[in-house]
């Protein structure tokens, strides 16, 4: 059985965000992931994970200007001081919550001069990483271009190919079941073809994004019972907009 964990920034939103991690708990989740934390004080967030038990297992680089329709930048030219600076933030994150994977978001970006960007970021990154943080793994992850227009990693193939290139033991495949299924129509090939490079899974139905139960497009059981079957040892994480109540769809963990 794959080691649950859930996305507090999508869920639990009737809450603040700083009351997160003390409501999953209270609702029996043990591991959280958190898109962005940068709003939130390290200490306030290390004390919640602490007293509570729970474990941070993903974070996001930062995207503060998402609002403005911005989607991180490590593969837009010209932006890489930026983006030197925001990995630099998110290490002291992951350093100080324990978290052992970083998603390095790639922004809004086209063409071969953000495909070089990109390469040399990452490159940088997992080198700067390996140095600095050797127990953390980065990850790149392909976004349906549907949800999310103009980001530059929208391929399956695209992040193998750049994954392959690079060849670094600390960065790996992000894995989204609800993208891969909007991207390549068949989520149980996209993972036969790509799964051995993944260190992190998240889930959604296929159907609003909403909690990944049995009966939808993607065969969630089936999907889980391949993770058991291929030995995937990370976390699969709940990435979805709840249908109702937050606690009451948690049903999803226990059922699986």
């Amino acid at each position: 059985m794959p080691r649950f964990a859930l996305n507090v920034t999508l869920a639990f939103v009737e809450l603040p965000l700083s009351a997160r991690i003390p409501a999953a708990s209270e609702a029996g989740v043990e591991r959280v992931e958190m898109l962005f934390p940068y709003a939130l004080r390290v200490d306030d967030l290390r004390a919640q994970l602490e007293g509570t038990g729970t474990r941070m297992v993903l974070i996001n680089t930062p995207a503060d200007d998402w609002a403005a329709g911005g989607r991180g930048a490590a593969a837009i030219p010209g932006e890489t001081a930026r983006f030197r600076a925001d990995f630099a933030r998110s290490l002291d994150y992951a350093a100080a919550l324990d978290v052992p994977v970083l998603h390095v978001m790639a922004g809004l970006a086209a063409g071969q001069d953000a495909a070089d960007t990109f390469i040399e970021n990452l490159d940088w990154a997992t080198a700067t990483a390996a140095r600095l943080a050797p127990g953390l793994t980065l990850t790149i992850e392909p976004i349906n271009p549907d949800d999310m227009p103009g980001y530059f990693l929208i391929d399956f193939d695209q992040a193998a190919a750049i994954l392959d290139r690079l060849g670094r033991p600390n960065l790996a495949l992000q894995f989204d079941a609800y993208h891969a299924h909007r991207i390549t129509g068949d989520v149980m090939a996209a993972w036969a073809r790509h799964g051995h490079r993944a260190a992190h899974v998240q889930v959604a139905a296929a159907e609003g994004r909403h909690e990944p139960l049995p009966g939808g497009a993607i065969d969630y059981p089936a999907f889980f019972a391949r993770l058991d079957a291929d030995g995937y040892a990370g976390i699969v994480s709940g990435e979805y907009v709840p249908a109702d109540d937050t606690v009451a769809g948690l049903r999803w963990m226990q059922d699986a």
